[in-house]
């Protein structure tokens, strides 16, 4: 993660590279001009030397052959050995233009140096006057070589005139080319900063802007800095507390909801208890009614009424206990066969039931009461209004881990408006007849029972028929109901 120390520390690297390359730049230009005058003033000098060393030969010479000594000779061949130094030199000089011209030079140093070992050996050798006409030769080349440096010279200034006049032209084009360059540095220098300084400012100002939004209750919005540095990490640090205080926020709207339906619910519940209250003599009065009528007709011979009113107090009595907790599946079928006895009481022949059970299906556990209202809708809508009655088809079939319930009839059949009301729990009253408990009461308990939406479905064709199929799983994922 970049920093903003680290990014102050880019731009100051910046600006010292920058600075070293003008640098650099300047001091190699100065460097090259400097070491291309020196090499001029090199050729002058080593052409003045030579003029020096001839005219050292020339003295050296002439006082040899005024005061012919040992040390005299000495200062003799000291002086030769320097022109011949400075003789060698001479050769880096040569160029193109100039070669010709000094060769000759370089022959004419040949020249005085013979002729100096010549006076020499005259001298020694007492030949007075061809020892005078050497020195008098050494002499005229010592003037031909001064001559001739400065024929050299003067070729060697016309030879780099042009190179004087373009370094003065480089030298102006140069200052030219700094002012412009110190314009271009200085534009991107200003450029560069404004970038910079905008790319620390930028998230500031988002960051600020945020924490105005929150002071005025924007919880909802979203805090994006699009940096790499500390204040992309206050930034995040900044969004997870609003996204913390939103959920605080969310929480406690939650928890004043939860406690004012609480309190309806109390209320509501205060109301139920005292209605229960007042209707628990009703029930009780009906079951020893019903239990009294049962032994009457038994003790008259009525068999067949006393087990149907036997039937009829047993479902009652099952109804109103069974329908705030679970039983097994076995409970639930054994409650739905009484109900066929009384309906077949009811209907005779009218009403058909086919039964297919697996046994091993009915230790399942199941709302109370599920049964029971399915089968009444079907003889309500399918058996009951057709003159010849109508079949109903029950069936029970296991699976892995869910078991099917098929309920089915054949009669006109339900409207698409109907079935697609029920599943998703739009209905309201009571469909069922005896019992008071609708279809669509069904639906939630077995969803609210098993916390799946999938259990129940229910299926009808153009050519008539209904049939309900529950989908119950062998093992409970929700507890609420109990």
């Amino acid at each position: 993660m970049n920093s903003i120390q680290k990014k102050i520390w880019v731009l100051a690297t910046i600006v010292l590279f920058i600075m070293a390359a003008i640098w650099i730049a300047l001091t190699y230009y100065n460097q090259k001009t400097q070491d291309q005058y020196n090499d001029i003033l090199q050729r002058y000098l080593r052409m003045n030397e030579v003029t020096g060393a001839s005219q050292q030969v020339v003295t050296a010479l002439n006082n040899f052959m005024q005061t012919p000594a040992p040390s005299a000779l000495e200062q003799v061949d000291a002086s030769k050995t320097k022109l011949l130094d400075v003789r060698q030199d001479i050769y880096l000089l040569r160029n193109d233009e100039n070669d010709f011209a000094l060769t000759n030079f370089v022959n004419m140093i040949d020249s005085l140096i013979e002729s100096a070992d010549r006076a020499v050996l005259f001298q020694t050798e007492l030949e007075t006057e061809a020892s005078t006409e050497a020195f008098s030769e050494a002499d005229r080349i010592s003037v031909y070589i001064a001559e001739m440096t400065l024929t050299l010279l003067d070729k060697d200034l016309k030879t780099y005139e042009r190179f004087y006049r373009g370094i003065i032209e480089q030298s102006a084009e140069l200052n030219k080319l700094g002012i412009w360059l110190l314009l271009l540095i200085t534009f991107l220098m200003l450029l560069f900063t404004y970038w910079f300084s905008l790319s620390i400012t930028r998230p500031v100002l988002k960051l600020t802007q945020a924490a105005k939004e929150l002071s005025r209750g924007r919880f909802d919005l979203e805090i994006e800095v699009a940096s790499n540095d500390e204040i992309s990490f206050l930034a995040k640090m900044f969004d997870r507390m609003r996204i913390n205080i939103n959920n605080l926020i969310s929480e406690i709207q939650q928890k004043a909801q939860l406690e004012n339906e609480l309190q309806q619910n109390k209320l509501l519940l205060r109301e139920s208890q005292l209605r229960s209250l007042q209707s628990q003599i009703n029930p009780h009065f009906l079951f020893n009614t019903l239990d009294t009528l049962s032994k009457k007709a038994y003790l008259e011979g009525s068999e067949e009424t006393s087990d149907l009113l036997v039937s009829v107090a047993n479902l009652l009595r099952y109804n109103l206990k069974r329908l705030d907790r679970s039983v097994t599946l076995y409970e639930e079928v054994k409650v739905l066969k009484q109900y066929i006895e009384i309906q077949k009481a009811r209907f005779t022949d009218r009403l058909q039931l086919q039964m297919d059970i697996d046994e091993s299906c009915l230790h399942v556990q199941i709302p109370g009461l599920t049964l029971q209202p399915i089968v009444e809708n079907a003889v309500i809508h399918a058996v009951e209004p057709a003159e010849e009655g109508g079949i109903i088809r029950f069936r029970i079939a296991g699976g892995e881990e869910r078991i099917t319930i098929e309920i089915e009839d054949d009669g006109p059949g339900m409207p698409q408006e109907k079935m697609t009301s029920i599943l998703e729990e739009q209905t309201s009253g009571a469909e069922g007849h005896s019992t008071g408990i609708g279809f669509g009461n069904v639906v939630k308990r077995l969803r609210l029972f098993y916390g799946l939406t999938d259990v129940i479905d229910i299926e009808s064709g153009p050519e008539g028929g209904t049939k309900v199929v529950l989908r119950i799983p062998k093992e409970r994922k929700s507890e609420k109901y109990d």
